[in-house]
């Protein structure tokens, strides 16, 4: 794996990143190098659940959207990446103001992908780590996955 990413690999995959559900979800890509991607969404009102903690989906959908976002530095413009698992561990509530993710590629592969994901609540005091996931991914040929991807435009 080389030390860096083209500049318009970086821009496009910042730009890919945030569609679709994500953009909903208000997620964005923060850091991005071969085998690792970090994500960040600012909280609001909409990601916490009654008792005002962040959700577990809000976190969930940010470990696994991160790590396939890690796979995809490591692979062929010509490959996307769908998630085959993941399982992901909450450590402990999150009730800060941002949640930043970072997903780390562990096993690469042509075919099957893992990355870790460790999702951090920004508190006054630094970050907590409040989630862990571990994500399973399969890079898969572009021509093969139909007319199912998002134009440009994100619709």
């Amino acid at each position: 794996m080389e030390n860096e990413l083209a500049p318009e690999r970086v821009k496009f995959l910042a730009k890919d990143f945030k569609r679709g559900f994500i953009a909903y979800c208000g997620f964005r890509a923060k850091k991005i190098r071969p085998g690792f991607f970090e994500s960040e969404v600012r909280l609001e009102e909409h990601h916490r659940q009654q008792d005002g903690f962040v959700h577990a989906g809000v976190m969930a959908a940010m470990a696994d959207h991160t790590a396939g976002y890690a796979a995809y530095t490591t692979v062929d413009d010509s490959l996307r990446i769908l998630s085959v698992e993941f399982k992901i561990n909450m450590l402990k509530p999150a009730y800060g103001r941002v949640l930043r993710c970072r997903g780390r590629v562990l096993r690469g592969g042509h075919r099957i992908i893992v990355v870790e994901s460790e999702v951090y609540d920004v508190r006054d005091a630094g970050e907590a780590l409040v989630a862990k996931a571990m994500v399973t991914l399969m890079a898969v040929p572009a021509e093969k996955m139909g007319s199912h991807r998002l134009s440009e435009n994100g619709s």
